[in-house]
């Protein structure tokens, strides 16, 4: 496993950690989980060189956290990064247009789900706390950041994060200007290239640390779903890849599928585009079975992609506005 300097707070990071949103179970998740499997699969990440870990609240309403807690105390030797998350207030994903601060990210709900993932941690204090949403014009409104400089001041909180919504990349940067936050969480992968115009500069020039999620767009640059693919009606894919978006999804994966070199699986490519950039600090994979943990984690062999393919992959490019079935 290979290591990266995550920004300004200096943490050597395993370049690829672990996205635990689909172990978590719950509403409004994945369907699927297995709550015996998943602790081999957090403890071979481990013992592959994986040491962080990104979680939140509401990935089984803490079962995701309580998943991770159990994880440090199999492993009290080794220096493992926690991330989770904050949920918005209303349960908005995204934010609503008119939704204000109170709404969302009011200071006791701030204080009051930090306590909740202390406690589901076991920790005394959280890595990495993030925002699960965000909305910028919110960035100027004092209450959260004396909220969050007062959760620092305790020790309750080392770094502090924005998850960015989908397909809003730039929805984060009058944030960054307050100089309260270490760490950006955007989706960036071969579909999704938008970071890479404003937000990954930003983020060298100010020491920000990325982390790069949903690597696989979801599951589309797995390669593996058809025009027929399906899903139960409590999982989340089965509204995301609903009838507008399925088959252009299919379509494009099988564009890129030409692309893929001998010997490569689409899922391998898809991870090394992602660490080809500098401002990458990690990517967060979600990992439900142990041959997935194996395969995501060898992916850090230090092997660049070839300059010609990576100038093809850029022609994959797939822009997007937020619409209400992305979330």
């Amino acid at each position: 496993m290979r290591y990266r300097r995550l920004g300004r707070l200096g943490w050597k990071v395993s370049e690829v950690g672990y996205g635990m949103w689909g172990i978590g179970g719950g509403p409004g998740g994945f369907t699927g989980w297995d709550y015996d499997v998943a602790p081999r699969c957090l403890d071979e990440a481990v013992e592959r060189g994986c040491n962080f870990f990104d979680t939140a609240w509401v990935y089984g309403r803490g079962v995701s956290e309580r998943l991770l807690g159990d994880l440090l105390r199999r492993h009290p030797d080794r220096r493992l990064y926690v991330a989770t998350k904050i949920p918005p207030k209303n349960r908005e994903w995204p934010p609503r247009p008119g939704d204000t601060l109170d709404d969302v990210f009011p200071a006791e709900h701030i204080r009051e789900y930090t306590r909740y993932s202390l406690e589901n941690l076991g920790v005394e204090r959280i890595d990495l706390m993030q925002f699960h949403v965000w909305e910028d014009r919110w960035a100027t409104d004092g209450r959260w950041q004396e909220t969050i400089a007062d959760l620092k001041r305790q020790g309750l909180v080392d770094g502090v994060g924005i998850s960015v919504n989908r397909w809003e990349p730039t929805n984060c940067l009058a944030a960054l200007d307050t100089g309260l936050i270490d760490v950006v969480q955007v989706i960036y992968n071969i579909f999704d290239q938008a970071p890479e115009d404003e937000l990954f500069g930003r983020a060298l020039r100010d020491d920000i640390g990325i982390i790069a999620r949903v690597p696989f767009d979801e599951g589309t640059l797995t390669g593996t779903l058809t025009a027929d693919s399906n899903w139960p009606p409590e999982d989340w894919r089965s509204t995301y890849f609903g009838p507008e978006n399925l088959g252009p999804s299919v379509a494009r994966a099988e564009k890129l599928a030409v692309d893929v070199p001998p010997g490569m699986t689409m899922p391998e490519l898809a991870l090394r585009f992602i660490l080809h950039h500098p401002a990458v600090g990690t990517v967060i994979p979600g990992m439900r079975r142990p041959e997935h943990v194996r395969a995501n984690l060898a992916v850090s062999d230090g092997q660049p992609l070839d300059p010609d393919l990576l100038a093809r992959l850029r022609a994959h490019r797939w822009d997007r506005q937020p619409t209400g079935w992305s979330q």
